[in-house]
């Protein structure tokens, strides 16, 4: 395990304390987490990130009585999702001087213990949605809830190669990125040369995007042709800025006086020449994976595994699901949009509550 990751499993274990002994007494008993193994809710929410907490906050606020799963390590990520692993968020209101994604995602919690929110640090490893009350499983305790929200988020992919970690030799946070729109107006990145890996149309709109900062931008792919489409790939090629090389593949990341990334060793794969490419930024648009496994096909999917939701709505097709942030969100992928759609299933949670005849949507738990 890489140092930086240790370093947010301690930073989690020390705050769910600090937070749990900060609540008020008359709060104390509906926020600690207790060893109960069967628990019943109006509003049971897996996941971690925006959408969850925000959720969390207005079931809460409207007396459902939230339980949150915030994983251990789910997906491989520290509670608090994707945000936890960017290192200045400057985009979401508030924070006009920005704030680091962690105190972000822990300011959400505390907001979310606040209200009520009871949350346990166990990964949802399977569900039943045959019927209602559905039930929701870990390795440690089952939890039978009438409304269930979903929000688990998307990961996203990112390549393997000798410098491209978040270890302490790796320049993941440190010049690499996986979403351009978050991270490319850092001043780390303003009037210096940046590239970006992938061929569909995330890699041509980040590149593009690239643009406003970026003095130059290299488009890698690995292939001779890309597979966006026309109108993506046209006003890509077509910008000055952007510069492609094909058939071309990052081996190493490189470092420089600053320990920042200064740069990448590219291999061409038609000619076996490998070159060195200075850059102060990489951008991997390669896709995402969202974190619906889990349910085993239980809630209708894309063909790439986002939760398909009705228009409008946070509604998945099982009655009394709902889906929100990433793991529905194939297209903006951004904690405010994210947060949107927790406030959005957690009012619905509530109207469907109250069209079932749940004590006018009130927690009968």
């Amino acid at each position: 395990m890489c140092f930086r990751r240790l370093l947010a499993l301690c930073n989690l274990l020390c705050r769910t304390r600090e937070i749990t002994e900060a609540v008020p007494l008359r709060r104390k008993v509906a926020t600690m987490v207790t060893n109960d193994k069967n628990l019943k809710t109006a509003f049971c929410i897996i996941g971690s990130g925006p959408a969850a907490h925000t959720a969390a906050i207005y079931a809460a606020r409207a007396e459902l009585s939230p339980i949150l799963f915030e994983g251990w390590l789910a997906n491989g990520i520290a509670a608090g999702g994707q945000l936890t692993t960017t290192t200045e968020v400057e985009n979401f209101p508030g924070f006009p001087d920005g704030i680091s994604g962690q105190e972000l995602t822990d300011k959400f919690r505390q907001q979310s213990l606040r209200f009520g929110t009871k949350i346990f640090t166990e990964t949802v490893n399977r569900v039943d949605l045959s019927k209602r009350p559905f039930k929701v499983f870990t390795d440690d305790r089952e939890v039978e809830a009438e409304t269930l929200l979903i929000a688990t988020g998307a990961v996203a992919k990112r390549l393997n190669f000798k410098g491209s970690g978040d270890d302490e030799d790796g320049f993941w946070n440190k010049g690499i990125s996986a979403c351009a729109v978050c991270d490319g107006a850092a001043p780390i990145f303003r009037n210096k040369p940046l590239a970006v890996i992938g061929g569909g149309d995330s890699a041509m709109e980040e590149a593009t995007f690239l643009t406003k900062y970026g003095s130059i931008v290299y488009i890698m792919h690995r292939r001779d042709t890309f597979r966006a489409s026309k109108i993506m790939q046209k006003r890509a090629l077509d910008n000055p800025k952007i510069k492609v090389l094909w058939n071309s593949v990052v081996t190493e990341a490189v470092g420089n006086e600053k320990g920042l990334l200064g740069g990448l060793q590219v291999k061409n794969l038609l000619t076996g020449e490998s070159t060195f490419l200075e850059v102060s930024g990489l951008f991997f648009a390669i896709g995402h994976e969202p974190a619906s496994k889990f349910l085993d096909g239980q809630i209708e999917t894309d063909a790439d595994g986002y939760i398909i939701t009705k228009p409008g709505t946070t509604q998945t097709n099982v009655e009394g699901v709902f889906a929100a942030g990433d793991v529905q969100d194939k297209k903006w992928r951004q904690a405010i949009t994210s947060a949107g759609t927790g406030c959005m299933a957690a009012l619905e949670a509530e109207h469907f509550l109250q069209e079932h005849g749940s004590q006018q949507g009130k927690s009968k738990y």
